[in-house]
């Protein structure tokens, strides 16, 4: 196994999954998960970080996909410790393993980053959804200060292959908006005690329209 195989399959999901969980994300998360209800649907659900967070009583089905085989088997664990009942596949969100208008949530937490196509993916997310089903997103991406998105142009060439193909240069609620939902932001800000460049998120509620 070359260098890049070992630290893509092995260093790299570890690293996400710790960046993931610092306590300034954590906060975030706290304030949009427990939004969650009814049969759920979760997008890059790897390491299951989001789990302890959905309030039991609101959520009757769980199902997720990941396409990184390592950090399957820490959702997984996590679900089972949870001891609720879910479908968690091995996946990728231009191609969500579900049927249309399947959920009356899905949650999108530090994925939409990476992604290959996320106009597809965000097309899916909206297929999956039942008519007027909600979205719950909390993002990273372009920041609004052109000298911030300067600096992250400069920087994503050497970001993504170090970060699993993490983009920092997409927007968060135009994106969404062109994609056929109605966006109700809960918050916008550069994360504390963080660089800026990699910094900036927005968080809310994405309702889908139409349908």
């Amino acid at each position: 196994m070359g260098i890049k195989r070992f630290y893509d399959a092995h260093i790299m999901p570890r690293m996400i999954t710790l960046a993931c969980g610092q306590k300034g994300i954590e906060k975030r998360r706290r304030e949009v998960i427990p939004l969650a209800e009814g049969s759920v649907f979760e997008l890059g659900c790897g390491g299951g970080l989001n789990q302890a967070l959905y309030d039991g009583g609101k959520v009757t089905r769980f199902a997720g996909i990941d396409p990184h085989a390592k950090l399957l088997q820490g959702a997984r664990e996590r679900a089972e410790a949870r001891g609720w009942e879910y479908d968690i596949r091995q996946g990728v969100g231009e191609e969500i393993p579900f049927a249309s208008s399947s959920f009356d949530t899905a949650v999108c937490t530090y994925t939409l980053c990476s992604v290959d196509d996320p106009d597809k993916v965000l097309s899916e997310l909206r297929r999956v959804l039942k008519p007027g089903g909600k979205l719950l997103f909390l993002e990273h991406g372009k920041a609004p200060d052109p000298d911030i998105a300067r600096w992250q142009m400069r920087i994503e060439p050497l970001w993504k292959p170090l970060a699993g193909g993490c983009h920092l240069t997409r927007p968060i609620g135009s994106a969404l908006r062109g994609a056929g939902f109605e966006v109700m932001p809960m918050g916008q800000a550069y994360l504390d005690k963080t660089p800026k460049v990699v910094g900036w998120m927005e968080w809310g509620v994405a309702r889908r329209t139409g349908v």
